[in-house]
């Protein structure tokens, strides 16, 4: 949510050619509580000031030497995406109203000023402005963690599952539709479970749980390679592994025991130079299908 004390401390450009209206604005302004007030004379400086500065509101003379206040809008939309310019205009002819709505501003005040209309009208924009920002950079942050997610997920399939869908580029867009899925006849899952983790978290810190995780997966990495290991993630402190998906094997069970013990001599080996003595518990289970369904959105494995 929008604070007041958010809307105060907003950046404001004022633009008039005329020195009054520019200290008359300034002075109600600052007097209801802005903070961040920038004016200028010459409208050929306003792109270049809202470039640097990026102003949550800016208001504008239309009529103005030079440059007038039309031009100002049509070069402003230029550096706004997505064509939002924060513009508040400023006329004394009513005419001019709705050309400039047209033209991009969000609101108008009327000259001469009323103080009452000149800090409603700003204080409203303003609003507008910074929840237009916020929803603005939440809509990019779930975009960004849905491509990782998209990324994490297309990763720890197994790989003749990965690369079909790598090839279709709508999933790269977050649009797929396609169902896929492949069975096999009887597979082999192992589960290994490093005792009490949840208490070796709450006794250590940030920097020295990453090491230990890095270096379990980096050792659990080159232990996938002897075991014939078609692919290996970590997730956190989730270690992810396939073995032979592309093709049926035979001997998957011989397989997943020599990858449990892989995983048993990792372990022991970060044991003998650690004062972190992990212990695992191991568990092996046969299961006569296992399936990969991916949909819109979503991608889900299930064994």
């Amino acid at each position: 949510m929008i604070s007041p004390i958010d809307i105060l401390h907003a950046k404001i450009l004022v633009v008039d050619d005329q020195e009054a209206n520019v200290l008359l604005l300034e002075q109600m302004l600052r007097g209801a509580g802005y903070t961040s007030i920038t004016s200028t004379m010459d409208s050929s400086k306003v792109c270049e000031l809202h470039l640097i500065n990026h102003y949550d509101l800016i208001l504008l003379d239309l009529q103005m030497p030079g440059m007038d206040g039309f031009q100002v809008m049509e070069n402003l939309k230029d550096l706004e995406k997505g064509g939002y310019i924060p513009v508040l205009v400023i006329t004394a002819q009513p005419a001019h109203k709705l050309r400039a709505l047209k033209a991009g501003a969000k609101d108008f005040i009327s000259k001469p000023f009323d103080l009452a209309e000149v800090l409603l009208r700003a204080h409203n924009m303003l609003e507008v402005r910074l929840l237009h920002l916020e929803m603005k950079r939440l809509y990019e942050r779930i975009a960004a963690e849905q491509k990782v997610s998209q990324r994490l997920l297309l990763n720890v399939l197994p790989s003749s599952l990965a690369e079909r869908l790598e090839g279709h580029p709508e999933v790269k867009a977050g649009t797929f539709t396609e169902l896929v899925t492949e069975s096999y006849a009887e597979v082999t899952l192992l589960f290994a479970d490093i005792l009490a983790f949840t208490k070796f978290v709450e006794g250590a810190n940030a920097e020295v749980l990453l090491g230990v995780l890095d270096e379990m997966a980096s050792r659990f990495g080159v232990q996938g390679g002897r075991s014939g290991l078609d692919k290996t993630r970590t997730i956190g402190n989730a270690y992810l592994a396939s073995v032979g998906l592309s093709d049926p094997v035979i001997e998957h069970t011989i397989k997943a025991s020599r990858k449990a013990l892989d995983i048993v001599e990792a372990v022991d080996r970060f044991n003998e130079h650690s004062k972190y003595k992990l212990k695992l518990r191991i568990g092996l289970d046969i299961g006569a299908e296992v399936s990969s369904v991916v949909h819109k959105r979503k991608i889900v494995c299930d064994f």
